[in-house]
């Protein structure tokens, strides 16, 4: 991941970094997972506990370095 992942602390922060992340995959495989990113940042918009939201986004980085570890492991 090209950035440190404590410096991401809102949701708008995480969607642009895994945005960005996503063009580091195989072409065939970007538009699945920006949808995915997509989808998922707006079944969270109304999320309003900050708990919550600290555990979203912790998940959700772990869930993008294993994505991406799977894709440069070749």
């Amino acid at each position: 991941m090209n950035r440190p992942t404590k410096a991401i602390t809102s949701s708008l922060h995480l969607y642009k970094y895994l945005l960005r992340n996503i063009k580091r995959l195989p072409a065939k495989s970007q538009g699945y997972y920006k949808n995915y990113v997509k989808q998922g940042f707006k079944s969270h918009a109304d999320e309003d506990d900050p708990e919550r939201v600290k555990q979203i986004i912790s998940r959700a980085l772990e869930d993008a370095e294993w994505i991406i570890k799977k894709y440069t492991k070749t």
